[in-house]
């Protein structure tokens, strides 16, 4: 008796974890069933891939979506609809919101708002300067994908600076703990540099190299010293590049599309304070060791750090124009232009947008075509052009630094268990995003 699938995709190369196969999926029950030749099965929809890639499932572990206190920038609806609409199935969101997620509470608010998102979902809790006891605690919730720490003021409130309470966040708990690594000392020791020049130009000279560096170093002293694994996110110059190259029993690496794709100063003159976040965009040279970190295996990981404000907001006169730019939109559509561009392969976007978010943060069920993982997929063009529009941005700010930028290679769908949330540009009639799932969680 033939078999029966909710779903078959057919027709397209499918990146398998051994590599891109001409194989069939078969779909039950929103979950990976069946790969290889299933022309002899019945299915209640077929999906034709002829000509398109079949990825698995894109996740971004670093978004801002603004919900609660910011929602007139973003919130969830927005932010999981711009994910949807390029190609990410499942996105991390940061604690800095308003409240902060600093507790049970908070994170149990965000995960009933978060009914309403259209992509999978984890949410990150904050360490704050009092709940550093509840925290190995709270990152055993369900939902939580671990726990955030802020090394240097950025948006939000969120700020421990001081290694004694560094120390106290990571002896509680054992996930390992994201780390926006700036030094706040040397932030503020020079600030007036920014203040001076008016001019988001200024920028990767207020938050230099060294404000980047010695906070990194800082905190795999304080990693080691708590057998405590970390992940360092957004990393800027060639020297952290370097120098984790030499910590990976410690840490983890994350890099930024946006800082593997502009470059100062160019960036600040062309786009003004539209190109300004934390870490800063920096020069040519700082680019290509970046570069070097992902042809090295060094960069474990891709976010987009997706993190917008009003044009109103950016249109202030720099310094007191708030840092951060959207992302999640076009983290994929970037990459794969690099890819057709020779800078790395498919198989090495893969590794760094599904397989190691799935490997560093014990996702379950996701970051692979496999049978018995998640039906979750990202179906590729790998040819066709097309031009990065602020008119098509889903996010709520309506604006992207890409605007006008051509790029090779676009996500035509987004299924996530099964389900179709995007296809050809247009979005499902309803959101149906769950909680992601990890294996050191209760």
């Amino acid at each position: 008796m033939p078999e029966t699938f909710d779903v078959v995709i057919r027709g397209g190369v499918v990146m398998t974890p051994s590599g891109p196969a001409d194989t069939e999926v078969g779909i039950r029950d929103g979950k990976t069933v069946a790969l290889g030749d299933l022309g002899a099965s019945s299915a209640g929809e077929v999906i034709d891939a002829t000509g398109l890639t079949v990825l698995p499932g894109i996740i971004d572990t670093q978004v801002h979506f603004r919900e609660p206190g910011n929602e007139h920038k973003e919130d969830l609806a927005h932010g999981s609809r711009a994910a949807v609409a390029g190609g990410v199935t499942a996105v991390f969101e940061m604690p800095n919101t308003k409240p902060a997620t600093v507790n049970v509470d908070a994170l149990n608010d965000k995960l009933e708002r978060a009914r309403g998102m259209w992509c999978d979902h984890a949410f990150f809790v904050g360490a704050g300067r009092d709940n550093h006891a509840e925290l190995a605690e709270l990152e055993q919730l369900p939902g939580c994908c671990g726990i955030k720490v802020f090394m240097g003021s950025s948006t939000g409130g969120l700020l421990v600076d001081e290694d004694d309470a560094i120390a106290s966040v990571l002896a509680s708990g054992r996930r390992r703990v994201a780390i926006h690594a700036e030094d706040e000392p040397r932030l503020i020791e020079r600030k007036h540099l920014a203040e001076a020049e008016g001019h988001a130009r200024a920028h990767p000279v207020w938050r230099d190299e060294g404000t980047a560096l010695k906070a990194t170093q800082r905190i795999i002293t304080l990693a080691r010293a708590a057998n405590r694994p970390v992940h360092v996110l957004h990393i800027t110059t060639a020297e952290e590049i370097e120098f984790l190259g030499t910590v990976k029993d410690v840490a983890t690496v994350e890099c930024l599309p946006q800082h593997l794709t502009l470059t100062s100063p160019d960036c600040y003159e062309r786009l003004g304070s539209y190109a300004q976040m934390n870490p800063p965009i920096r020069d040519a040279r700082h680019q290509a060791g970046l570069w070097a970190g992902i042809t090295q295996g060094i960069v474990d990981v891709l976010g987009s750090d997706h993190a917008p404000h009003t044009r109103e907001e950016k249109e202030q006169t720099y310094p007191a124009s708030p840092s951060g730019m959207p992302g999640v939109q076009t983290i994929l559509p970037l990459m794969l232009n690099h890819v057709a561009e020779g800078r790395l392969t498919l198989q090495r976007v893969l590794d760094l947008l599904c397989y190691g978010p799935q490997r560093i943060y014990n996702i379950r069920g996701k970051g692979r075509i496999a049978v018995g993982y998640d039906a979750d997929f990202t179906l590729v063009d790998m040819k066709t052009k097309h031009t990065i529009t602020n008119d098509e941005q889903e996010t709520k700010s309506g604006w992207t630094p890409f605007d006008g930028m051509e790029v090779t290679g676009w996500p035509v769908a987004t299924i996530i268990r099964g389900r179709a949330a995007m296809r050809d540009g247009e979005l499902a009639a309803q959101p149906a995003g769950e909680p992601v799932r990890f294996w050191d969680t209760a």
